[in-house]
């Protein structure tokens, strides 16, 4: 006797199939625009999400999370661009523009105005935490969520 879900595979063509596997995921979409369109126009609270960075080594292991939303007074190193290996405290999360500013990463305009350059924050690495009440809740959270998967 073949089990149903195997017998299944075998009675029905690629195209049934995939109907079969993936008819539960309405509001996934594999469209390009309308990524993008999801994207750019995300509300501010998804947008926090998104501007999320990993954490170093020592971090991942103490709290057993791998990756946070960014957040002022984090400390981080840049990791990739123009400025890789610069640290610095993070000044503002500029989240319209989905960047990051982070203190001694400026540039000097004509008019002689220093201006904070924006790095976004898959970029970098965050190597200190700024741990409140709010965000000690989300660490825990997250890392009972990794341990239950391992």
């Amino acid at each position: 006797m073949m089990p149903f879900f195997l017998g299944l595979c075998v009675q029905m063509s690629k195209i049934q199939i995939t109907d079969v596997f993936f008819s539960f995921l309405v509001d996934v979409s594999s469209s390009r625009r309308k990524s993008r369109k999801a994207h750019f126009t995300a509300p501010s609270h998804i947008r926090q999400k998104i501007m999320s960075a990993p954490l170093s080594k020592e971090l991942r292991e103490k709290h057993s999370v791998r990756a946070m939303p960014i957040r002022r007074d984090d400390e981080v190193t840049v990791v990739r661009g123009t400025y890789k290996g610069r640290e610095g405290k993070v000044v503002q999360v500029y989240r319209k523009k989905y960047v990051i500013h982070i203190e001694r990463i400026t540039r000097e305009k004509a008019n002689g105005a220093t201006v904070p350059i924006g790095i976004h924050p898959s970029n970098v690495v965050i190597n200190k935490l700024k741990v409140d009440h709010s965000r000690q809740a989300v660490i825990d959270r997250k890392g009972k969520k990794d341990a239950m998967e391992q």
